[in-house]
């Protein structure tokens, strides 16, 4: 994950903001709030100290006009991770079969084309790999028009590590990693959700 900082107040974001390094990005963290976007509560390339105070006052302004009912525990102050293709990881606890694994393109795209593979733990390297090449998008991962191809070994160890977690934690119902930004050489969780019974 990129490296952050949970602050409560404008004055906390901008010294997280600096200690971090410019331009970082600010998202709301409320276990109500699902969709950060969709309530105004991300804004991205923040570039100096006065931008994070204001990026501060105007996430929690919006959360909590649009959102009332949401607890707010403070805003995300976090690096800005490197362009790339934006991949899905996620898990859900299915009655029939228990644990499935989900990959797919990531962002707003894997609700518009539900182009996604699944697969039951325990999952190998082998199946996660033939999972990221399963998605009818898998060209955008392997070097679609001259682009260089993404890190599928590091995509696949990212499934693996979620198959696991999902074997061992029960308790755990549902993992949105969306979006997993996908380079050239390895991958970054840049949100995550954890739903736990």
């Amino acid at each position: 994950m990129t490296p952050h900082r949970l602050v409560t107040s404008a004055e906390e974001a901008a010294q997280a903001a600096k200690e971090l390094g410019f331009p970082v990005a600010l998202k709301v963290v409320a276990p109500e709030i699902v969709h950060k976007s969709d309530v105004g509560g991300v804004i991205l390339n923040v570039a100096a100290p006065e931008d994070a105070r204001a990026a501060f006052t105007a996430i929690r302004d919006h959360a909590q006009r649009r959102a009332p009912l949401a607890s707010i525990r403070g805003v995300l102050v976090a690096c800005m991770a490197a362009r790339g293709t934006e991949a899905i990881v996620g898990m859900i606890q299915d009655a029939q079969f228990g644990p499935a694994v989900m990959f797919g393109l990531g962002g707003i795209f894997v609700e518009l084309y539900r182009d996604v593979s699944f697969r039951i733990p325990p999952l190998s390297l082998e199946e996660a790999r033939s999972m990221l090449l399963e998605v009818k998008a898998a060209a955008v991962l392997t070097g679609y028009r001259g682009q260089p191809p993404r890190d599928l070994e590091a995509l696949a160890s990212c499934l693996c590590t979620v198959a696991r977690i999902a074997a061992e934690h029960p308790e755990i119902q549902a993992m949105d990693l969306n979006p997993v930004i996908a380079h050239e050489h390895g991958c970054v969780i840049v949100d995550a959700k954890i739903q736990v019974s």
